[in-house]
């Protein structure tokens, strides 16, 4: 299985984990992640305006990059694949906004949303699937309390990004299961961690966070895991003393699999 790679910013400074043991893992799982040969920031924040072309441009180059590979652009940070999927989608369903930023870029061909974007999870469950994920394990994570945090931008608006049940989620509990772990369900594990208001409304991020953090850890929680580097962010900020820890997905699944630095 092979698939386009958009990394994105972050995975290439501050979210290493993220890509070195989503790689070390998709490897030990035979699936080939092939980098795009060249990316600029997908622009983290989806423009809602739709006459705002200019911002969508590197994510739409990324697309047709992957286009005239004939693969799939997997991602694995949640802004990347928020922006690159609803993008892609602007590109399939609003000719306005296709005219303008193909003449633009003016590529060979004209890009019209062919590509499909996934990201790194359901390459997992969709592809690999979770019963070859549990018997590639080899250090099962057996008695570990687990919670998934998937924030807002995996899931919505779920008409687009088609990812999983917005309001009840569990693609992340279900890989956390296939690795041996316990997945710990709680309430705000959906919810928004503040991350966007860190910098008008630290006040807000800190409150929102801390619910976060509070929520899993009233049901057991011991790990929560996150595909977002902002909530990473965000969440490490607001700790504190809490008696909880805040990883990659994929340094758990990396661990599991023998491929993580606690292997």
């Amino acid at each position: 299985m092979t698939y386009s790679y958009y990394p994105g910013c972050t995975l290439s400074t501050k979210g290493k984990a993220l890509d070195a043991c989503g790689r070390s893992a998709a490897a030990a799982l035979g699936v080939e992640m092939r980098e795009l040969d060249e990316w600029q920031c997908c622009g983290a924040v989806y423009p809602q305006a739709e006459d705002e072309i200019a911002t969508k441009l590197s994510a739409v180059r990324a697309l047709n990059a992957a286009k005239v590979r004939g693969e799939k652009l997997m991602t694995l940070c949640s802004a990347c694949h928020h922006v690159l999927k609803r993008v892609n989608d602007d590109m399939r369903n609003s000719e306005y906004i296709r005219t303008r930023a193909n003449n633009y870029l003016k590529l060979d061909a004209p890009y019209a949303g062919e590509t499909e974007v996934v990201h790194y999870l359901e390459v997992l469950r969709d592809d690999v699937g979770f019963d070859a994920v549990k018997k590639a394990v080899r250090n099962p994570l057996k008695g570990r309390k687990i919670a998934a945090y998937y924030g807002c931008l995996l899931l919505r608006p779920a008409s687009v990004l088609n990812f999983d049940d917005p309001e009840n989620p569990t693609i992340l509990e279900d890989l956390i299961r296939a690795l041996g772990a316990e997945a710990v369900v709680y309430g705000q594990r959906n919810e928004c961690c503040g991350g966007y208001m860190a910098m008008e409304k630290p006040e807000f991020a800190a409150k929102r966070a801390e619910a976060v953090l509070d929520s899993a850890m009233q049901e057991g929680a011991e790990v929560i895991v996150t595909a977002c580097p902002l909530c990473m962010y965000n969440l490490k900020k607001h700790i504190g003393d809490r008696k909880v820890e805040v990883k990659y997905f994929t340094e758990v699944l990396a661990e599991a699999l023998g491929e993580g630095a606690g292997a």
